[in-house]
């Protein structure tokens, strides 16, 4: 039986992705600060201690791996971006990668592929209304997202030169039902509001989770996969698309649209505000010229499956 070691396993992504592992037959480890009081009672998965600010690391899990999947990060949403906080998303992101690769040049470990998130904050504002969509091979924006998606896979990269093959997917927007940018999106409809953010025409995107899992899971088992894919779904949406679509699943037609103006999101989200009234259009070409294949290609599929599960 084949082992993944998971860092960032207690996310929202991790927790996901450990159950689609599972199902596949695979053992897991999740990398944690502190292992949990209450353990998952299941035998294939255990738990084993690092500590990124210290640079520790139980160097008997990784020697247990078969493959790592790198997915630990401070959540770029999740608090004020002051400059301390800033910090803490660079340094969560690359001192994580540092370690990983310090154990794997220290220790005799069987590790064959190593497959690290990054995201589509990569890339930038959509050059035009009408483009076609970012690639894999354009360069990373100018800009605090751009520069630390940039900084996350050079972190990373170094793991090639131990003859490692890496993997690495820029996440688009994921949408789930434990969390994340739908959580966000479904508040307002607690009150029968739709919240359009801005003007409602930026881009969105997306993924669905479990397509997520399964393009981590593609990335261990075809060995023909190597460097960046975008992990998003083939058919991007706008902000207004997305809220109305959500609202439609859950509410019928009992649903009020409103607008959220830009001011009021810059009040309210600081900085991070950009990012959110950001239109990007990310393109999947790359990843299913490959043969894989998305259970929810459009939003409505993805919305009505997390609508009712």
């Amino acid at each position: 039986m084949q082992t993944v070691l998971i860092s960032g396993g207690t996310g929202m992504v991790g927790q996901q992705l450990t159950k689609h592992l599972l199902k596949k037959g695979y053992k897991v480890i999740i990398l944690t600060r502190k292992i949990p009081v209450l353990k998952v009672a299941h035998p294939d998965i255990s738990y084993a201690l690092w500590n990124v600010a210290d640079q520790t690391i139980d160097s008997k899990a990784v020697q247990k791996a078969t493959y790592i999947i790198h997915l630990a990060g401070a959540g770029v949403v999740d608090k004020k971006w002051t400059e301390a906080y800033k910090a803490e998303i660079v340094n969560s992101r690359t001192q994580s990668s540092s370690l990983i690769l310090k154990a794997l040049t220290n220790h005799t470990h069987s590790v064959k592929t190593i497959i690290s998130a990054s995201a589509i904050g990569w890339y930038g504002e959509d050059p035009s209304p009408n483009g076609k969509g970012f690639v894999e091979i354009d360069p990373a924006a100018a800009g605090f997202l751009g520069e630390t998606c940039k900084k996350w896979e050079e972190s990373i990269e170094p793991i090639e030169q131990l003859g490692i093959r890496l993997v690495k997917l820029r996440i688009g927007i994921v949408l789930s039902n434990d969390g994340g940018a739908l959580a966000e999106f479904k508040k307002p409809l607690q009150f029968g509001i739709a919240g359009i953010l801005g003007t409602g025409n930026q881009k969105v995107s997306w993924i669905h989770i479990d397509d997520l899992c399964r393009l981590f899971i593609e990335g261990i088992e075809k060995e023909q996969l190597a460097g960046a894919y975008n992990a998003v779904a083939p058919q991007p949406v706008s902000n207004k698309e997305l809220t109305i679509e959500l609202a439609h699943q859950l509410k019928g037609r009992f649903y009020i649209p409103l607008h959220v103006p830009k001011f009021i999101l810059k009040i309210m989200m600081g900085e991070r505000s950009i990012e959110v009234l950001k239109s990007t259009t990310v393109t999947c070409e790359k990843i299913k010229k490959t043969g894989f294949t998305f259970l929810y290609p459009s939003i409505e599929a993805a919305l009505h499956q997390l609508a009712h599960p």
